[in-house]
C-alpha cells in the first residue's frame, strides 16, 4: 500500500509521539484510504490483500508534520528519542582511553604497512638510481593522501549508518532511502522509526527522485547492487585471511636481520605460532584487548616517527623532495613497466583503510578523524620518509628496508614492538569481519551463526567463534602454502583494492541519492578515485598467476555462499506470501478455528509481515487444540542500526475480536542485540499488547465522539456515513459494522467470565477493554507456548537443473547446518511445539 498522510490526534489523556524533525514522505492523494488501514482505531482486522505496496501510482513529494505511528504501542510514553550513538565525554581520562582503544582497534592495519610496502614495490625490479626511490616515495605519499585521508577519513566515514560503518552499512542506507532490497518485507510504518531520518530536499531533489524511482522499479539494478555488496564482503573476508598472514610474517622477517641463522622455514613456523595465539585471544573482546594493546600501538607510531626523524637527520633531507609530484611523472617516464608493476606494492601503504571504516561502529567519526590526522598520518609519513632517506644512501638494501634502517642500539626493542603491532593489525580486520557478518546475517545475506557479545557496555563488540576459527585455518593454510610476503603481498593487494572499488561505487550512489551533492562534484570524486583504484587493480592483475588466484577462488566461494543464502531466503519468503491463509477461510472456520481453543497463549513465529502464514493451517490440522490467544510474531530486521526499545513492537488485530488473534512485528536493527531471555520477552510483549488494546479503545472512542459531534440534534435517527465502521448505542456501547462482536457459540473451555464474545448492552468501552485485558491475563497465567515451523525448502519439479541444485542441495545444506531458530530464541524445549512443512519454490 502506498503511504498516506496521517494527522496525529491530541484529546484528553491520549498520548502523542512526535518525530523530532520534519519528514518528507511519498504520498498518493489526500485522504488516502490507507488512513483506515494504518490507524488502530479504524483497522478492524488485518486485510489479506496487501500486495499493492508496489508504488505503481504516480507519487509526489509532500511535506508532513510530526506523525504518530499508530501501531507503535510503546512510543506513546516517550516524549523524545535520543540517538544511541557514542557521545563524546569531556573527561580527559575518558578521551585518553578512547584514543588508545581507537589505535588498538582501528589503525593497526594501516599502521604496520611500513613493514612491507617498499619491499613489495621493489620486489621484481631492484632499485638502480635515486630517482626511483624518490618516485616510489612520492607514489606512497600521495596514495596515503588520496585514499586513506581524502577518500575514507574525509568522505567515506560520513557515509556511516548512524555510527555503523562498512559496506553493509552503506547498503542499508541505500535500502532505507529506496526500496532496493530484494526481500519484499518493507512496511510503510518502518519509515516512522526515529532512526530512519529522511533528508530534507535540496535543489538536487529532482535528480535524486529519478534515481530513487529507477532503482525501485528495476529488478536488474537491485540485483546488481546486491552483487556488488556481496563481492565487497567476500573481498573483506579474504582480506581477513591475508592481513594476519602479511602483517605477522613481515614482522617476523625482522628476525632474519637480527639473527643471521634464522631461515625462511623458521620464519614460517614462528608466524604460525603467533597466528594461533592471535586468534585464540580474539574471544576476550574488543574493549579488553583494544585497551590492552592500544598503548603498544601508540609506542609503535612513536617508533615510526622517531626512526624516520633519526634517518632524515642521519642520511639527509633529500627525501623531502618527494612531496613534489613531478617525481611520479619522472618515475613512470624512465621506467614505465617497473613503475606500473610497483603500483601493486604501493597500494599496500593504504591497507587497513576499509577496516578503519568497518570498525567505525566502536567509535565516533570525529575521534577516528582526529586520531588519523593528528597522529597516524604524520607518523606514517615520517616513517616512509626515513626509509627513503636510508635507501637513497643504500640503494642495494631494498629488502627488509624497515628493519635495516633501525639504529642497531634499539633494534630488538623496536622488533618486539613491531611484532605486537602486527598482531594488533591482524585483529583490526578480524574485528571488522565480525561486525560485517553480523550485519549480513540480519539482512538475510549470510547463514545464522552463534554470536557472542563480549561487552556489557557496548553492544557492537562481538565475537563469532565459527568465523574466527575458519579464518585461522585459512590463514595457516595460506602461510604454509606460499611462505613469502612477496607472494602474499599481491593477493593482499587484490583483496584491498576490490573492497575499495565497491565502496567507491556505493558512496557515489549515496552522494547522488541521499546527500544530493552537485553532479559535478560527484563525477569528480567518482572519476578520480575509481580511476586511481582501477589503475592499482590493473597492476595487481598482472601478477595474479603468482598465487593471488587462490584467494580469488576463496572469495568467489564466499560470494556464492552469501548469494545462495539470500536467493533461497527470498524464494522462501515469496512462497510464504503466496501460500498464506485467506481471511475468508478463517472467518468460515469461526471463532473456534475449527478446533478446540485451550487456555494459554501461543506465539507462532513466522517471517510474514502481513497475512496469516500457511504453517498456522498445519498447526490447526495437526494439533488437537489451539491456544485461546494466538499471536503471530515476526522478528524483522529493518535497514537501520538500532531500533529504540520504545518503538520495538507493532501490533495488529487479526480477524474479529472474538478470535483473539494478533500480529506482532518485533523490529530490530542490524546492530541490535537480542539478549533478553524468553521470560523478559514474553512480559514485554504482553505489556505492549495491553497498551495496544487500550490505545485501540481510545481511538474508537475518539472516533465515536467525533461522529456524535458531527450529528446535529435536529437530525432524526442519523445514520453514519457508508465508510464508518462503528456505531455507538444510547448507553455508550460501541459496536462494529464490519466485525461481529456476537457469535452464536462460545469457545469451549472458556469460563463465562473470561469470554469476550458476549457483550451486554449496558457495558461501555472501558468495561469491554477490562474484560479483554482480563482475558489476556488469564491466558498468560495458563502458560505461553512457542509454535515454530520447521520448513523444508525444495525446488519444484519443473524448475531448471541449476535451481534444483542450488535449492535442494546447497541452500538445504546451509539451512541444516546453520544456527536453528530455537537456539536463537533461547527458549526451553518444554515450551516449544514444532510442525514440519515443505515449501515448493
Amino acid at each position: 500500500m502506498s503511504e498516506g498522510s496521517t494527522t496525529s490526534k491530541s484529546n484528553g489523556g491520549l498520548a502523542k509521539t512526535e518525530s523530532m524533525e520534519m519528514r518528507w514522505a511519498l504520498k498518493d492523494e489526500e485522504g488516502s484510504s490507507d488512513e483506515l488501514d494504518e490507524s488502530i482505531g479504524r483497522s478492524s482486522f488485518e486485510e489479506e490483500d496487501d500486495d499493492d505496496d508496489d508504488d505503481s501510482e504516480h507519487q509526489r513529494l509532500v511535506r508532513t508534520g510530526p506523525r504518530v505511528d499508530s501501531f507503535d504501542v510503546e512510543a506513546l510514553e516517550v516524549h523524545g528519542f535520543e540517538m544511541n550513538g557514542y557521545e563524546e565525554e569531556s573527561s580527559c581520562c575518558r578521551s585518553i582511553v578512547l584514543a588508545l582503544q581507537t589505535l588498538g582497534v582501528v589503525f593497526g592495519d594501516v599502521g604496520t604497512s611500513p613493514l612491507y610496502t617498499f619491499d613489495i614495490m621493489f620486489n621484481k625490479y631492484p632499485v638502480t638510481k635515486k630517482e626511483d626511490v624518490l618516485g616510489a616515495l612520492s607514489l606512497v605519499l600521495y596514495t596515503l593522501i588520496l585514499i586513506p585521508l581524502l577518500k575514507y577519513v574525509l568522505i567515506v566515514l560520513w557515509g556511516n549508518d548512524d555510527g555503523e560503518g562498512g559496506i553493509f552499512a552503506l547498503y542499508s542506507v541505500i535500502c532505507r532511502y529506496a526500496k532496493a532490497s530484494l526481500l519484499p518485507n518493507q512496511l510503510p510504518s518502518d519509515q516512522r522509526i526515529s532512526s530512519f531520518r529522511l533528508k530534507v530536499p535540496s535543489p538536487e531533489l529532482e535528480r535524486s527522485l529519478k534515481i530513487k524511482e529507477t532503482l525501485e522499479t528495476s529488478s536488474i539494478l537491485k540485483k546488481l547492487l546486491l552483487i556488488l555488496v556481496l563481492l565487497g564482503i567476500s573481498m573483506i573476508i579474504v582480506d581477513g585471511v591475508a592481513t594476519p598472514a602479511m602483517s605477522v610474517m613481515s614482522a617476523v622477517n625482522g628476525f632474519k636481520v637480527g639473527l643471521s641463522s634464522v631461515n625462511e622455514g623458521e620464519v614460517v613456523m614462528i608466524t604460525v605460532a603467533f597466528l594461533v595465539v592471535l586468534f585464540s585471544i580474539q574471544r576476550f573482546g574488543t574493549s579488553k584487548v583494544g585497551l590492552a594493546l592500544g598503548p603498544a600501538l601508540f609506542i609503535w607510531f612513536c617508533c615510526l616517527a622517531g626512526i624516520g626523524i633519526y634517518n632524515l637527520i642521519n642520511y639527509g633531507y633529500e627525501a623531502l623532495r618527494a612531496f613534489n609530484p613531478v617525481y611520479i611523472y619522472r618515475f613512470f617516464k624512465s621506467n614505465p613497466s617497473q613503475a606500473w608493476l610497483s603500483l601493486g606494492g604501493c597500494l599496500l601503504c593504504a591497507t587497513g583503510s576499509e577496516a578503519m571504516f568497518a570498525d567505525l561502529c566502536y567509535f565516533s567519526v570525529k575521534s577516528v578523524q582526529f586520531t588519523f590526522i593528528l597522529l597516524v598520518l604524520p607518523c606514517l609519513i615520517l616513517g616512509y620518509l626515513g626509509q627513503a632517506a636510508f635507501l637513497l644512501e643504500n640503494l642495494t638494501a631494498y629488502e627488509q628496508v624497515f628493519f635495516l634502517s633501525i639504529p642497531s642500539r634499539v633494534f630488538w626493542p623496536v622488533m618486539c614492538v613491531a611484532t605486537i603491532a602486527s598482531l594488533i593489525a591482524s585483529r583490526a580486520m578480524t574485528t571488522a569481519i565480525f561486525s560485517i557478518i553480523k550485519q549480513a546475517t540480519a539482512l538475510q545475506c549470510f547463514p545464522r551463526l552463534k554470536i557472542i557479545h563480549t561487552s556489557r557496555k557496548f553492544m557492537g563488540q562481538i565475537y563469532i567463534p565459527v568465523v574466527n576459527w575458519l579464518l585461522l585455518v585459512s590463514c595457516l593454510a595460506f602461510v604454509l602454502t606460499f611462505g613469502s610476503i612477496n607472494e602474499i603481498g599481491n593477493a593482499y593487494g587484490i583483496a584491498e583494492v576490490g573492497v575499495m572499488i565497491m565502496t567507491t561505487i556505493l558512496v557515489t550512489v549515496i552522494m547522488l541519492l541521499i546527500w544530493q551533492i552537485n553532479i559535478v562534484l560527484v563525477l569528480s570524486f567518482f572519476t578520480l578515485v575509481l580511476g586511481i583504484e582501477l589503475l592499482f587493480f590493473s597492476s595487481l592483475l598482472a601478477n595474479v598467476v603468482d598465487g593471488s588466484w587462490v584467494l580469488l577462488v576463496f572469495a568467489f566461494i564466499v560470494f556464492l555462499v552469501m548469494y545462495i543464502w539470500n536467493y533461497g531466503s527470498k524464494l522462501k519468503y515469496e512462497t510464504e506470501v503466496k501460500q498464506k491463509l485467506s481471511m475468508d477461510f478463517l472467518l468460515k472456520l469461526g471463532c473456534n478455528l475449527g478446533t478446540v481453543r485451550a487456555p494459554g497463549i501461543g506465539l507462532l513465529y513466522n517471517e510474514l509481515v502481513r497475512g496469516v502464514p500457511a504453517i498456522f493451517g498445519h498447526f490447526l490440522t495437526t494439533l488437537p487444540a489451539v491456544h485461546s490467544m494466538v499471536i503471530f510474531v515476526c522478528i524483522k530486521y529493518v535497514p537501520v542500526p538500532v531500533v529504540p526499545q520504545s518503538e520495538r513492537f507493532l501490533f495488529r488485530r487479526v480477524g474479529p475480536k472474538n478470535y483473539h488473534m494478533f500480529r506482532c512485528i518485533a523490529r530490530y536493527g542490524y546492530k541490535d542485540v537480542r539478549k533478553e531471555n524468553h521470560q523478559a520477552f514474553e512480559q514485554l510483549l504482553i505489556d505492549s499488547l495491553e497498551k495496544f488494546i487500550r490505545r485501540e479503545a481510545q481511538e474508537l472512542l475518539l472516533e465515536s465522539d467525533h461522529y456524535d459531534s458531527d450529528t446535529d440534534s435536529d437530525v432524526i435517527n442519523p445514520s453514519p456515513p457508508s465508510c464508518s465502521r462503528y456505531l455507538v448505542d444510547p448507553n455508550g456501547g460501541l459496536y462494529s459494522l464490519s466485525i461481529p462482536l456476537f457469535q452464536g457459540e462460545k469457545p469451549p473451555l472458556f469460563e463465562p467470565s473470561t469470554s469476550f464474545d458476549e457483550v451486554r448492552e449496558d457495558e461501555d468501552v472501558d468495561s469491554l477493554v477490562e474484560r479483554e485485558l482480563s482475558f489476556v491475563h488469564k491466558a498468560k497465567e495458563s502458560g505461553v507456548v512457542y509454535l515454530l515451523g520447521h520448513g523444508d525448502i525444495r525446488a519444484r519439479k519443473d524448475s531448471w537443473f541449476v535451481k534444483k541444485l542450488v535449492i535442494n542441495y546447497f541452500y538445504a545444506f546451509f539451512r541444516k547446518n546453520c544456527r536453528r531458530g530455537i537456539e536463537t530464541l533461547n527458549v526451553p524445549h518444554t515450551k516449544v511445539m514444532q510442525v514440519a512443512m515443505t515449501y515448493m519454490v
